[in-house]
């Protein structure tokens, strides 16, 4: 078997540091990615996150699932729609997939950004420079974003405050965790999921209340 000479040696390291050396395109920042779609005119349809999204489609629905939820009269729709995407994640489906009545859904620009920007501030409250951490663990995501999105789409009587604000919150954060691999925010979600459970819970009696009225 022929010995490789030293210039052959010499070929293939410098073939091998040349991969190792040559620049990576850095991807779009998730902000960046939302803040272009909601510069365009008219109304933004969740099917168009979708087609935009790429490799981040889960965690940008999922926040912008809970961004409109913010809105009055939304939370529900957009409870429905984190809990068909934390149930596809858990079950380990590699592209979301949403119902065409789902995915038509508009979303309204101006009060997308409005919300965005105070969620942006409380980010970089938490730390939005520093580094990623471990990835995480995205099956189990996926049933923490479930529970938390149920809880989001329960029709909430008024007199409860909070209500939707809290899981809405929750669900912002775990999308936002998603995005950027952020166990801290993943954690703050999670904590956000419990405290939910708990309160929701303490108000049971109010909500069995009034969906009874709803129903009759």
């Amino acid at each position: 078997m022929p010995i490789p000479d030293g210039s052959w040696l010499r070929k293939r390291l410098l073939v091998f540091l040349a991969r190792i050396l040559e620049p990576r395109k850095v991807p779009h920042p998730f902000f960046r990615t939302l803040h272009e779609l909601l510069e365009k005119e008219g109304d933004i349809t969740l099917r168009e996150v979708m087609d935009t999204a790429g490799e981040q489609t889960y965690g940008l629905l999922i926040l912008v699932s809970g961004l409109t939820s913010f809105i009055p009269g939304v939370s529900i729709a957009g409870g429905l729609v984190a809990l068909v995407l934390g149930f596809q994640l858990a079950w380990g489906i590699p592209h979301p997939w949403l119902p065409e009545r789902l995915a038509r859904v508009a979303l309204h620009r101006g009060r997308v950004k409005q919300v965005l920007a105070k969620f942006e501030g409380w980010l970089l409250k938490l730390g939005r420079g520093g580094k990623p951490g471990r990835p995480l663990a995205r099956g189990v995501m996926g049933w923490v974003i479930g529970w938390t999105a149920f809880l989001l789409a329960l029709p909430v009587p008024p007199i409860i405050p909070l209500g939707n604000a809290l899981p809405a919150a929750a669900i912002c954060l775990q999308g936002a965790a998603l995005l950027e691999e952020r166990p801290a925010w993943a954690w703050l979600g999670v904590l956000g999921m419990v405290a939910t459970t708990v309160y929701l819970g303490l108000s049971f009696q109010v909500i069995v209340h009034y969906l009874l009225k709803l129903v009759r």
